[in-house]
């Protein structure tokens, strides 16, 4: 070091810029350095004392670029593992749609869509009213995937899907001993499952009185208590609630608390019906098309007119799920790469025929004959489908499954 001493910094450090940070008294960081040979990563610090510059301090980051070079591609590795794991926690505990991925540029669903972008970011509780099968679902993850919420989990509750004597323990939770077959150390309910995170309650027209009142206080007071618990726990949720019955109605009809109301019609999302912007269908036709060419493996390179015409004639009762339900059976019935209007199975579509006196099939008949039946119990149930299972005979769950099957639920 004694040889250095003295000595100008331009004799002693190749292609060095220490002299000139000394005269400029400005920092260089991170300026690449080429000596020996080699390029290196340097800063050059300015040392000031009571205003005046007394030193230069030289330090070197990185004695190869290469090793820059090989940091960055390892951080772009970790990027890329990230955001791998990020897609997977979204699939599996968050949201698996996003707005852009709901077709329809009709002017009313922008309007939807426009509003439910804009309250996304905040905590505001959302009640989404529609009909079966319009998207309320869809809106309900799109909303939670634009949030700040966004990392947390999204937790999905049919509350008609679930027996009215499991539901308040499917919701809250329960602790152990509660009742009999309970778990031994007890079960988080789903309100503590989405701490952090956004709860849909759908079907909320459905959920039994009893339940109404503990809910309301649930979203009164931020906290749930367990069945059999003592004590409350504080919860951070953001709710989100759907349904396809006209809750003012059950309110008149005694079957629905209006204070629960209130307290979940903060911002109401109202999802338009199919036959009212049919200017969407051609779009939708597309991207369910493009959807079900994934999990079918059928691909449609040719739409006949004849298909455009009945699917614009048809009132759609059962919605966009409807309309997938009918391409799927579509494609099924499909020989080769175009689709035509034969594809489209009147007996399981309930769509007009081009023929009206064409004879139905016995099958087809009896098809025909029970998704009506299910119509008019609905009808008569008020949309209420427990209420509608118990007119038509059969079990709730035998109900769901004959909704799915004609696109009804």
């Amino acid at each position: 070091m004694q040889d250095v001493v003295g000595r100008h910094v331009t004799d002693v450090i190749e292609n060095t810029r220490m002299h000139i940070v000394a005269r400029t008294g400005k920092p260089e960081i991170a300026d690449i350095q080429r000596i020996k040979g080699q390029y290196m990563i340097a800063s050059r610090i300015p040392i000031f004392e009571d205003g005046k510059l007394v030193a230069v301090v030289g330090t070197v980051m990185f004695q190869d670029v290469r090793q820059l070079q090989a940091l960055a591609a390892t951080v772009d590795q970790l990027k890329q593992e990230l955001a791998y794991y990020k897609r997977e926690l979204r699939r599996k505990m968050g949201a698996v749609y996003r707005f852009e991925q709901i077709a329809g540029s009709s002017q009313r669903m922008e309007e939807v869509k426009n509003l439910a972008r804009k309250v996304a970011n905040s905590d505001t509780t959302v009640l989404i009213i529609g009909e079966s099968g319009t998207g309320k679902e869809l809106f309900a993850h799109a909303i939670h995937a634009a949030s700040k919420r966004e990392m947390g989990p999204f937790i999905r509750v049919n509350c008609a899907a679930i027996p009215d004597s499991l539901l308040e323990s499917e919701l809250f939770g329960y602790e152990e001993g509660a009742f009999t077959g309970a778990a031994r150390k007890g079960k988080k309910g789903k309100f503590e499952l989405a701490d952090h995170g956004t709860i849909l309650l759908d079907e909320i027209g459905d959920m039994p009185l009893n339940l109404q009142a503990k809910l309301l206080r649930v979203l009164q007071e931020k906290e749930v208590e367990r069945v059999g618990g003592t004590r409350p726990i504080p919860i951070n949720v953001r709710v989100i609630a759907s349904t396809n019955r006209n809750l003012q109605e059950l309110i008149r009809e005694g079957k629905f608390r209006e204070d629960l109301y209130y307290r979940l019609n903060v911002l109401k999302l109202e999802i338009p019906p199919l036959r009212e912007r049919g200017e969407d269908l051609q779009e939708l036709v597309e991207s369910l098309l493009e959807q079900l060419m994934e999990t079918t493996g059928l691909v449609v390179r040719e739409i006949h007119p004849d298909v455009w015409e009945i699917l614009r004639k048809y009132s759609w009762p059962g919605n966009v799920r409807e309309l997938r339900n009918v391409l799927e059976r579509a494609l099924h019935n499909m020989e080769g790469n175009c689709l035509k209007a034969e594809h489209i199975s009147v007996s399981q579509t309930d769509m007009y025929r081009t023929n009206p006196a064409a004879p139905l099939t016995l099958k087809e008949s009896l098809e025909l004959a029970e998704k009506e039946a299910i119509k008019r119990a609905l009808a008569a149930a008020g949309g209420n489908r427990p209420e509608a299972a118990r007119i038509l005979g059969i079990s709730k769950s035998g109900l769901y499954q004959k909704l799915d099957k004609y696109g009804l639920s």
